[in-house]
């Protein structure tokens, strides 16, 4: 469905000097296929979608769409926009227009089709992004994922062949996360044609059929999800996708916030997809701080998320130690028969500075 063949793109500063921002890159985007776009901030991810929909036009190269090279000078730029969707991550809502409104505007100045008709279409759209019960709403009126989902319903309203999603959740409230991408993976579900730009490793692990690792303006390495997560086979894609996500703890007093932390601990699994996992990783912490702050030692409490395989783990390191406090006589059976419930997998290391616990959730 779309060949990119040699692709650049470059930008002036005010002093002169010429940024490259895409570099030569070439890939083929096949009808009903999903992928996903990853890698580093800056190394033209975003750029490359807004190519796509000539929002900015490459500076040499080649974009083949159903045949046509969009590229040329001729070529109606309106015709490419109603054949190619774009969902920004900010969603871009007319601010004074309802949410019904704001679906059917771009049918009936574009599509031409009567009111009627729109509004019937609009709200097939909407209920397929659960929206239905909100089309008289106005977008201040919504969550920031139903503004998402408002602005998708918009775009499928075009009945475009194909849709590319620049980071659609970066602007949401981790607990919106969810829902903005439901209604992507139904759309995937439905083979729909998509290029989605993502930060979000797991979901596009999930929901693509191939994924293009992006680097210095390049394509990198792609392959399956399984092959670039799993099994990538060049250092940089290796670098990235093995990246460990930490939340840190210093505790050097009993009279630590426990309320905060855990606050911290239920944000940390949110926004790392990982909510099945809050509960446990939180007893956890909190039996062993009832097993270990008796002895007024200093301890320090990793929680680390690997975007690799999903694994998460907690890292406690009790200064001044040489006893693991799962092990003393005099620990709470309570807690250290909870701990272990908990807990796939307990590692026990001692260290110049104390004991070392690991615990794989």
């Amino acid at each position: 469905m779309i060949s990119i063949r040699h692709l650049y793109k470059s930008f002036h500063t005010p002093d002169g000097k010429e940024i490259h921002v895409l570099r030569d890159l070439s890939c083929e985007i096949h009808d009903g296929e999903t992928v996903a776009i990853i890698g580093p901030s800056g190394t033209g991810k975003s750029t490359l979608l807004r190519a796509l929909n000539m929002l900015e036009p490459p500076t040499s190269g080649e974009i083949i769409v159903d045949g046509e090279d969009i590229t040329r000078k001729d070529y109606p730029v309106y015709q490419l926009r109603q054949k190619m969707g774009m969902v920004f991550q900010n969603f871009n809502l007319f601010k004074h227009l309802s949410v019904l409104d704001n679906v059917t505007l771009a049918p009936m100045k574009l599509r031409g089709l009567s009111r009627e008709q729109a509004e019937q279409e609009g709200m097939e759209f909407l209920r397929k992004v659960e929206l239905a019960e909100k089309a008289k709403a106005m977008p201040s009126e919504l969550s920031g994922g139903q503004k998402q989902r408002a602005a998708i319903a918009r775009t499928l309203a075009m009945r475009p062949e194909i849709i590319l999603f620049d980071e659609p959740t970066s602007s949401l409230d981790p607990t919106m996360v969810g829902e903005v991408q439901g209604v992507i993976r139904q759309l995937a579900q439905e083979k729909m044609t998509m290029l989605i730009v993502t930060h979000k490793m797991r979901f596009a692990h999930d929901i693509s059929d191939r994924v293009l690792f992006m680097y210095d303006g390049s394509i990198y390495e792609e392959g399956t999800p399984d092959q670039i997560f799993f099994h990538p086979r060049k250092p940089f894609t290796q670098t990235f996708v093995k990246r460990i996500r930490t939340l840190t703890f210093n505790i050097t007093s009993s009279d630590f916030d426990f309320y905060d932390m855990t606050s911290q601990i239920n944000q940390f699994c949110i926004r790392y997809s990982m909510p099945e996992k809050m509960d446990s990783i939180t007893h956890v912490v909190e039996e062993m701080l009832i097993l270990m702050r008796k002895y007024g030692k200093p301890i320090h409490i990793d929680v680390t998320y690997s975007e690799m395989d999903y694994t998460s783990t907690i890292v406690v390191r009790h200064q001044g130690e040489t006893l693991s406090p799962l092990e003393r006589e005099d620990a709470d059976e309570l807690a250290v028969m909870i701990i272990r419930g908990m807990s796939n997998d307990i590692q026990t290391e001692q260290t110049p500075e104390g004991v070392k616990l690991t615990f794989k959730m």
